[in-house]
């Protein structure tokens, strides 16, 4: 006579719950460092008024605005530099003026966005010459990114050709409407 129950034992219980769990880790790893890039990209155009907001706020706090007063100063004074950034680049019609403004925005983005890459990199980049390509890589992509939503935020205003001759031609059909 047989002892212990006579049923049939699953013996890949434990090989499915470890293979679930193993593909439910890599897929929210991928959407989490996918989601960590998306929000670089995405913020990339207010590293500069970051870095103005905690300076200012660091100098408020240290003069003594206390701890209430010292980040409120500080997100004012981000805000203002996003505000006069975005103003002035979008009323300026100097290319080169527009240039610098879009450049002082791109390069501190640039700088973020190589240190951000350089560490996100170290998880799974063993070669220090590989993560350094691909932080330059990032920081590239990310302070190009940076320069164009700026200039998102600028409307495109006609050329002097382009408005004279719209103007010629709108004159020349309304001589004629009369003349016929």
């Amino acid at each position: 006579m047989r002892r212990g129950g006579g049923g049939r034992r699953d013996r890949y219980t434990y090989v499915h719950g470890a293979t679930t769990m193993l593909v439910l880790g890599l897929l929210l790893n991928t959407v989490g460092i996918g989601l960590f890039c998306w929000l670089i990209f995405t913020l990339a155009v207010y590293a500069l008024p970051l870095f103005v907001a905690v300076s200012v706020g660091m100098a408020a706090f240290h003069g003594g605005a206390g701890v209430l007063g010292a980040p409120l100063v500080g997100i004012c004074a981000g805000a203002v530099a996003l505000a006069i950034g975005q103003t002035a680049f979008a009323m300026t019609r100097s290319a080169i003026l527009r240039a610098a403004i879009a450049a002082a925005f791109a390069i501190p983005a640039a700088v973020a966005g190589y240190h951000a890459l350089l560490v996100m990199s170290q998880i799974g980049v063993p070669s220090l010459a590989w993560r350094q390509v691909f932080a330059y890589l990032g920081a590239a992509f990310i302070g190009a990114t940076a320069w164009t939503r700026l200039t998102v935020f600028a409307e495109p205003r006609p050329s002097e050709s382009g408005r004279l001759m719209e103007n010629t031609s709108h004159s020349v059909l309304t001589a004629a409407a009369r003349e016929g």
